[in-house]
């Protein structure tokens, strides 16, 4: 039996996310024996709550709502009032779900997963409060995890204390800090492209590849979650964790198997080579923008430096990847929504078709498109027919939906799973956490300084501040975009 209890119960998350996650569980017939706790100060009974989710998960489980299949998975849904601030309320809710616990004829406790999806300045009362009540600790085949969303502190020094302050109260065993990104489907694919494929592992190194491009680029604009965004801006909310996260995967050596270990070992590695960029050499190795209406969202400071388009040039100092640039973007307001990564291979050393072609074969491509269109494409050259022996880029195209049946799972789905089974192959390391943050603090400090330039304005609906094409191609490279998505 287990116990989920969801800190933040009347938040947006837990309606918008993690509920319909659980429900499309509950169809799928993948949940085991379970109550979902909610736990949050707004005084309500379980029927109020169960009524609140209902409307929601109609609206974002639209596909798959029933109200047959609703009624029955709400059951399972319970609600316990209490504030983070007061141990009293700790006190009560152990109680409360004893007799949950028993009442579904557990002898003794069931396993607890706590998931903490309140607002960030709350992790570590909560983490000391459940210490201090005694629900964090384990007993022999009954376990105790928490589950921490992201952001996991604004800089090394607040995740370190983070860290320190959670690791009073929990083991690192027990600790499953969240990144929504790498419960994608195509992210969890790319060890399988890397690893499960002998015709990728020769040429994924510095001899063939001349540069990798990351993007996470999203058509929306910050709106209502400008009081967060002036705070955190584009490297805290996309940098530090979504966009490293998709870089370990990418470079990563094999691990010796597929366990948590092996894998945030692998992780570890790729971050703890990234070489170390100095303050002063930010404004060489990144650019920043703006889109030209953000000041005007409410809650914006009128002369706001804040970034809402960053670009980062990175490298990873190790045999695999001695400098071959690495470039990570991200930005609000643009052309399409797109994440993908993109590998380019180096042109051939010799080209024959000078004579017959206007252009040098470009070098190949490998196109990772993680969403919306998650697919994979191949991009090499070929003859064009009924010419001498002209050529140009032509593609293989490999799309998930065009292969599968069913709808493409959401992340929450596969990572409120593994957090209930006790995999922690997908969530974060204490080491990782503050291995990121290295890479993105002199960078953030830079920007804060003064040193680089204001943010470049750029259109809605564009590919980002003009300068930052003139940045990359200042390197020899050029950006690859693909939208509209195919």
């Amino acid at each position: 039996m287990h116990s989920l209890i969801i800190f933040g119960a009347s938040g947006d998350l837990t309606s918008r996310k993690l509920i319909p996650a659980l429900y499309k569980l509950f169809l799928k017939k993948r949940l085991p024996s379970i109550n979902i706790v909610g736990f949050s100060r707004t005084s309500m009974d379980d029927n109020a709550w169960r009524g609140k989710l209902a409307e929601t998960t109609r609206r974002f489980a639209a596909d798959v709502f029933s109200e047959e299949s609703w009624n029955a998975f709400a059951l399972l849904i319970h609600y316990h009032a209490g504030d983070i601030a007061k141990s009293e309320s700790f006190a009560s809710l152990d109680s409360y779900l004893g007799v949950l616990e028993q009442a579904a004829g557990e002898a003794d406790e069931s396993n607890r997963l706590y998931y903490l999806a309140t607002a960030p300045q709350f992790y570590e009362a909560a983490a000391e409060q459940l210490g201090a009540a005694g629900l964090a600790a384990e007993s022999p085949g009954k376990s105790r995890r928490v589950v921490i969303e992201k952001p996991f502190g604004t800089d090394l020094v607040s995740a370190r204390h983070l860290n320190e302050v959670i690791h009073r109260n929990f083991d690192e065993s027990q600790i499953y800090r969240i990144d929504h990104y790498l419960g994608k489907e195509t992210v969890n694919n790319m060890l399988v492209l890397r690893f499960a494929n002998a015709i990728f592992e020769p040429i994924w190194n510095r001899n063939y590849i001349s540069d990798i491009q990351i993007t996470a680029n999203e058509d929306i604009l910050i709106g209502r979650r400008s009081l967060y965004y002036e705070k955190a801006g584009i490297l805290r909310d996309m940098f530090q964790n979504h966009l490293l996260q998709i870089l370990t995967f990418t470079a990563m050596e094999p691990p010796a198997r597929f366990d948590a270990k092996a894998i945030r070992d692998e992780k570890v590695k790729v971050l703890q080579s990234i070489r170390a960029m100095a303050e002063k050499e930010a404004p060489l190795n990144s650019i920043r923008g703006q889109y030209r209406s953000y000041r005007d969202e409410e809650g914006v400071a009128k002369g706001s430096q804040t970034a809402t388009y960053g670009a980062v040039r990175l490298f990873i100092d190790n045999w695999r990847w001695k400098d071959v640039p690495i470039f990570l973007r991200s930005g609000k307001g643009m052309s399409c929504m797109s994440t993908q990564v993109v590998i380019n291979f180096r042109q051939p050393p010799h080209s024959m078709f000078k004579e017959f072609s206007n252009s040098v074969p470009e070098g190949n491509r490998l196109l990772l498109q993680l969403q919306p269109a998650e697919g994979i494409q191949i991009h090499f050259m070929t003859k064009i027919p009924d010419t001498d022996m002209k050529i140009r880029m032509s593609e293989l195209n490999f799309n998930f939906k065009n292969s599968f049946s069913g709808v493409m799972p959401d992340s929450y789905e596969r990572l409120l799973l593994d957090a209930l089974h006790g995999d922690a192959s997908l969530f974060a390391r204490s080491d990782e956490v503050e291995a990121a943050w290295r890479i993105i603090d002199p960078i953030q400090k830079a920007w804060d300084s003064g040193i680089m330039q204001d943010p470049e304005f750029y259109e809605t609906g564009s590919t980002g501040p003009v300068q930052a094409d003139r940045w990359i191609e200042s390197f020899g490279q050029k950006w690859f975009d693909l939208c509209p998505i195919v």
